[in-house]
């Protein structure tokens, strides 16, 4: 754990800094210019999930290590076939771990701190939330210990995974061309932040494209139709507390208003904004919403 703090806080500075130079190129260049309240949020935003680190316990850690105790396999990275397989097997987990984290409210709450800023640009890249530590979240990773990769390494090739996407928030880089059909760019990266209806949950993959291709989440950015940022219920506040909470109190206020189990347990693991009365604000109802509109805005 200690070499993953010590690549933290080499890298840290790199990441703000690059993100400070994006603002000012920004600002003085486009007439919407450069919302630097939002960039002091995503600065302070990361600058607590830092002090987050010092908890020397996740919710994750004895699934982690359970796994790894009943390891089938010992997978040294002392080849490039082992170096392969972590990184095909991260990225598979990660397509799951980021799906899931858009689908099910219970993680959607601490991911949608990450999709909350109304721009898209660097900065926005380091606002990933404070709760992620303490919700499990990285125990969908498990599986990596459960067959021989050390929890320290699957950690440490996370946060390289996340370093890699640090660029592609940025929506003044074209498409890529030919890598748009294997890698996460910019552009597919841009589709996964708006606030579209057609191009709500889509481009789940980290460093990788092909999963979203594979189990059909993958969608592509399109002239025709510019991505519009931020949360489909936008968010005003600059506090970095409120946005890191009021997911949180909103559904401990949907489950002390649920009027059965089973609606206790879809205000807690189902999609986004579901409601009893099937009247709610998901992925699903938002499209139908959006194409019963279609007609009178023809």
């Amino acid at each position: 754990m200690e070499n993953l703090g010590t690549i933290y806080m080499i890298l840290l500075p790199l990441v703000l800094g690059a993100a400070l130079i994006e603002g000012v190129w920004i600002s003085r260049t486009r007439k919407d210019g450069y919302d630097w309240q939002a960039w002091g949020t995503s600065v302070a935003d990361v600058m607590v999930r830092r002090l987050f680190a010092f908890i020397p316990y996740s919710l994750a850690t004895p699934v982690f290590m359970l796994a790894y105790e009943h390891r089938l396999f010992t997978v040294p990275l002392d080849s490039v076939g082992a170096v392969l397989a972590l990184f095909i097997g991260l990225e598979f987990f990660y397509y799951w771990y980021h799906r899931a984290s858009h689908t099910v409210r219970y993680f959607w709450n601490t991911h949608s701190v990450h999709h909350s800023p109304n721009q898209f640009n660097l900065a926005a890249a380091y606002r990933l939330g404070w709760m992620g530590k303490l919700t499990g979240a990285t125990v969908f990773f498990t599986p990596l210990a459960f067959l021989g990769f050390e929890p320290t390494t699957i950690l440490a090739a996370l946060a390289l995974n996340l370093l890699y996407q640090f660029w592609i928030h940025a929506d003044w880089i074209p498409k890529l061309g030919v890598l748009e059909y294997v890698m996460n760019t910019p552009s597919a990266h841009r589709v996964h932040h708006a606030r579209n209806p057609e191009y709500l949950d889509a481009n789940y993959g980290g460093v990788l494209i092909v999963f979203d291709r594979l189990f059909g989440t993958y969608v592509e950015e399109r002239e025709d139709l510019p991505c519009e940022y931020g949360l489909v219920h936008r968010v005003t506040t600059y506090n970095p507390v409120r946005i890191n909470l009021d997911p949180w109190i909103g559904q401990v206020k949907d489950l002390l208003s649920a009027r059965s189990p089973s609606e206790a347990w879809n205000y807690l693991f189902a999609p986004p904004g579901w409601r009893p009365d099937g009247k709610g604000s998901t992925t699903v109802e938002l499209r139908a919403q959006h194409r019963q509109a279609q007609p009178l805005m023809t």
